[in-house]
């Protein structure tokens, strides 16, 4: 079977880490199995992955840790697998960078309804970044070449900041619901967890824009609505 992408599975329980990693292998994935945390992290060093599915209930370093030390030196799309269904949990997540976010016991549909929605812009994308660059306030995101620019100097954002910028960006000024946003983004219908969700992205967004230019707040809050470019 033609592989479609490298994912790394990590979990320390090895009938749920080996379960998934079937169902990753069946629908078409290379996959690489982890019961550890630090050797993810180790093998992540000489490896390229497509994406992360990590558990965050784990000995030594945990799925927090994981994901910390991943996002200092990638951007690869990275999706908690727990059985923490806390909001607090989901929140501390996708402010460490964490792009998804599913709780155990998961359908085994719904798992790979996720992964082939985080992987879209990143295995194939020379099948759907095929737009100009957008432009506007000294941003330049290319879709093609996946990168970001502001005013020259480079943005590192993760695929789901990139794809929240973007839509901010095709609305040339026009204040997007957050709704509207997590279900653009994300590929699945809002729930009462998505305001919030789309919130900590937009904080991270801001914030490395705001590291090379403080001078003004690129993204704009739209009280009662959602957010639009300044």
């Amino acid at each position: 079977m033609e592989s479609f992408g490298h994912i790394a599975v990590c979990d320390d329980d090895h009938a749920i880490a080996n379960l998934v990693s079937q169902l990753v292998s069946e629908n078409g994935w290379e996959v690489s199995t982890f019961y550890l945390a630090k050797d993810l992290l180790e093998a992540s060093k000489h490896e390229t992955f497509d994406l992360v599915l990590l558990d965050i209930m784990m000995p030594g370093i945990d799925g927090f840790e994981c994901c910390r030390q991943l996002r200092k030196r990638s951007d690869v799309p990275i999706v908690f697998l727990s059985a923490k269904d806390e909001e607090v949990d989901k929140v501390v997540g996708f402010e460490l960078g964490a792009d998804d976010y599913i709780v155990k016991p998961f359908k085994p549909r719904e798992l790979i309804a996720r992964v082939k929605a985080r992987l879209r812009r990143n295995v194939i994308p020379e099948m759907v970044n095929t737009d100009a660059p957008l432009e506007a306030l000294g941003i330049v995101l290319d879709k093609r070449a996946h990168t970001v620019t502001l005013f020259d100097q480079q943005v590192f954002l993760t695929p789901i900041e990139f794809d929240i910028l973007a839509a901010l960006l095709q609305e040339s000024g026009r204040p997007v619901a957050s709704n509207a946003l997590y279900e653009q983004v994300w590929n699945e219908p809002a729930n009462a967890q998505s305001n919030n969700t789309v919130m900590v992205h937009i904080r991270h967004i801001r914030q490395k824009l705001s590291a090379i230019d403080s001078s003004q707040e690129y993204i704009e809050t739209v009280w009662g609505v959602g957010y639009k470019l300044g």
